[in-house]
């Protein structure tokens, strides 16, 4: 029977690579994201409330990519990772 203690440190490496990528992520949602055109069109005190329904939209858009991307690299790196068991 053969032990690999030496796989404890690249998979904790990959953890926290993914967590960190993951706060990085969230950092940017609470940027304000408008454009210079919508910023004109709901400037004013009166639009405070339509002002942050635009930027909530704009990072929820934002958002539905990063995420399918993120999906899609996940099983892409299971699916290696299956591939590199099978062939051990």
């Amino acid at each position: 029977m053969r032990i690999k203690n030496n796989n404890i440190q690249p998979l904790k490496s990959k953890f926290q690579a993914i967590l960190f990528g993951i706060c990085f992520f969230f950092i940017g949602i609470s940027a304000n994201a408008q454009c210079a055109m919508c910023r004109a069109a709901l400037a004013g005190d009166s639009n405070i409330k339509k002002a942050e329904a635009v930027n909530n939209g704009i990072v929820y858009l934002m958002v539905i990519p990063y995420l399918l991307v993120a999906v899609i690299g996940v099983l892409i790196y299971r699916m290696y990772q299956s591939k590199k068991k099978k062939d051990n």
